[in-house]
């Protein structure tokens, strides 16, 4: 029996009305993709392409106008869909007269957690997010790097399946960014699924296995990033401690040049900012002709 997607969106279409045009704006347009479990997708695009429009469709914040959304094999318009699911949106709101402990605690309670569980989650994700020093500080005093992180911790206090986060690194500084990038990194080491949507793409380049790209509410590319970023027409060997006359004759040397060490072969990367520069580049153009 093959494995359940952890996400599964099909042919999404989502049509908004506007008193300005006769015909609805349509921001979403027959968008597919699916995420495996234990993963971590990324979905790219400019402000306005799309992409926070589709994350509200898969937690069931908007209604589609067509097409599907699925988590874990459940209708995502459905409440028992988003049991598994923790969400950290753009900017979240939170009661800054309350420490960071007190807020874990306090979506604990939310969520059913009492007592000594409730207790032992709380110092688990605090130590997690890398705030135990500053658990007993208001929210107020915290810094946009600080309320991210105890966002997170929010997200995930139930111990979700799936982990959706918007742009979780806007305003963050670099150091910030970082702690979060890890964080990412280590929810995929406990399995947990990722989504996420953001427009910094060195950031999204660190921590993704899958992309997709979203240009004016199409998916113009989606794949392996490892993939995506190759350049098809070009191959590269790397090596260590090669002398200059080792260059000159790599294919007849490499294999009988006992102090050097090849260390890979394969196709040379682009960026994932060259990537997506280039194919929206192409959509624009292609839709132009």
């Amino acid at each position: 029996m093959s494995e359940v997607n952890a996400v599964e969106v099909r042919d999404l279409v989502k049509d908004f009305s506007t008193s300005f045009r006769r015909k609805p704006l349509r921001a979403v347009d027959h968008v597919s993709f699916t995420i495996a479990p234990g993963e971590v997708y990324g979905l790219i695009g400019p402000n306005g392409s799309g992409k926070s429009t589709t994350m509200k469709a898969l937690l069931g914040l908007v209604s589609p106008t067509s097409g599907t959304c699925s988590i874990f094999g459940h209708d995502s318009s459905k409440v028992d869909s988003r049991q598994q699911v923790g969400f950290l949106p753009e900017n979240p709101y939170f009661y800054k007269h309350l420490s960071g402990e007190e807020t874990i605690r306090f979506y604990g309670k939310l969520c059913g957690m009492r007592g000594k569980a409730l207790t032992a989650r709380t110092n688990e994700l605090l130590d997690l997010v890398d705030l135990t020093d500053a658990r007993h500080r208001r929210l107020g005093g915290y810094s946009k790097g600080m309320l991210q992180r105890i966002g997170l911790a929010q997200a995930i206090v139930q111990d979700p399946q799936l982990v959706i986060l918007d742009e979780p690194t806007a305003g963050v500084d670099p150091i910030g960014s970082r702690q979060i990038r890890d964080l990412i990194l280590a929810l995929k080491e406990r399995g947990i699924t990722v989504f996420l949507c953001s427009h910094l793409l060195e950031q999204v380049q660190e921590v993704c296995d899958h992309v997709g790209i979203i240009h004016k509410g199409r998916l113009i590319k989606s794949g392996r990033l490892d993939d995506l970023i190759s350049i098809e027409d070009q191959t590269e060997i790397v090596l260590q401690n090669a002398d200059p006359a080792l260059l000159e004759e790599i294919k007849q040397l490499v294999a009988k040049h006992g102090d050097t060490t090849l260390l890979r072969t394969g196709k040379p990367r682009t960026t994932l900012e060259g990537l997506f520069l280039r194919e929206t580049r192409d959509a624009d153009s292609s839709r132009d002709e």
